[in-house]
């Protein structure tokens, strides 16, 4: 690993990823696992800050283990652990968060979405206060590179200032991170609001699709997918219904937009979308397949984890000691 730039990024533990999650971001880690040294975690430190029955946390979490696995990522080849068995994430945290300041929290912008949809009075701190420890889980590992979408954008910008704030003060303590951008920035967008990004939290079961989900329920989702009244297939903004579709079947098959668009030229919706389900279906097959035999093998994820938690902790001490003596804290 010696001379490898590093790559941090995590996803919390939500139960079974979505087909945006695998295209936009999973798909891309698993692509640049011999290239880098790369840190994947499951943050469920994250997931807690809005309410969780915690046994839907413990099944989620290694649900979403399992889907890293089966999409292609290689514990033998990246440290892939879970949040909240490496405490020096916590601890970082906490100092971290004496070195960010009030104002900068309160103008990120997923707060104040988040914020909006709760009660004022059960808005916790640690919502409030996410973003330092999301700064914490990349600074410990000295994170080179972070791939980020664009709605991530924010939090590694506070990442950089509060990084560079530390070092200003203490001297060269922390790698600045910079944003991992791939050259494909096509996002995955709903079925049923293609102006929206694919999210399991919506409402409409028929808006994403699941890695889980069986072949017939996929290719219900894309018959009934949001398209317009146009009849014609073109990647264009102005169709975003089927520039989506587009997007989906491009990614899976490597055929450029264009090239898809014009091969659709007069066969209508109905033919692209029947396509689109195919190729969905064909790639999540062996994934599925995947899922299943490590979820009826969790010895095999404990062991997983449980190796992967030692190596990042290897990684995570040497920062947060240096951190401590930096601060003024007394070693043990």
């Amino acid at each position: 690993m010696e001379g490898k730039k590093k790559i941090f990024s995590g996803m919390q533990p939500s139960g079974s990823l979505t087909l945006g999650n695998y295209l936009g971001a999973l798909k891309n880690w698993v692509a640049l696992q011999d290239e880098y040294d790369c840190y994947y975690c499951v943050v469920d430190m994250h997931a807690i800050t809005v309410p969780k029955e915690p046994k839907d946390l413990r099944k989620n979490t290694y649900e979403v283990l399992a889907n890293y696995i089966a999409a292609g990522l290689d514990p033998d080849k990246v440290t892939l652990f879970i949040q909240s068995h490496v405490s020096a994430h916590a601890e970082l945290s906490w100092i971290l968060n004496c070195f960010s300041y009030y104002g900068e929290l309160g103008r990120m912008t997923q707060f104040k979405d988040k914020s909006k949809k709760q009660d004022s009075n059960a808005i916790t701190a640690g919502l409030f206060t996410y973003p330092v420890l999301m700064a914490a889980d990349i600074l410990l590992y000295q994170a080179d590179l972070v791939p980020v979408g664009e709605d991530q954008r924010q939090h590694l910008e506070i990442t950089r200032d509060i990084a560079q704030r530390f070092n200003n003060r203490f001297s060269e303590t922390f790698t600045v991170p910079e944003p991992y951008i791939s050259t494909d920035v096509a996002k995955i967008m709903s079925l049923q609001d293609p102006e929206s990004k694919m999210s399991k939290s919506d409402t409409n079961e028929n808006a994403y699709i699941l890695l889980t989900d069986k072949p017939d329920a996929i290719r219900r989702k894309f018959k009934r997918s949001v398209t317009d009244s146009l009849g014609v297939v073109n990647y264009s903004d102005d169709q975003p219904g089927i520039k989506n579709l587009i997007n989906i079947y491009s990614k899976i098959t490597n055929i450029k937009p264009e090239t898809v668009a014009s091969n659709y030229e007069g066969k209508g919706y109905a033919r692209l979308k029947e396509d689109v389900a195919e190729v969905v279906v064909e790639e999540l097959k062996p994934i599925q397949e995947r899922i299943d035999y490590l979820l009826k093998n969790k010895d095999y994820l404990e062991e997983v984890y449980r190796m992967g938690a030692g190596k990042a902790e290897a990684t995570a001490i040497k920062t947060l000691r240096k951190v401590q003596k930096k601060v003024g804290f007394i070693p043990r």
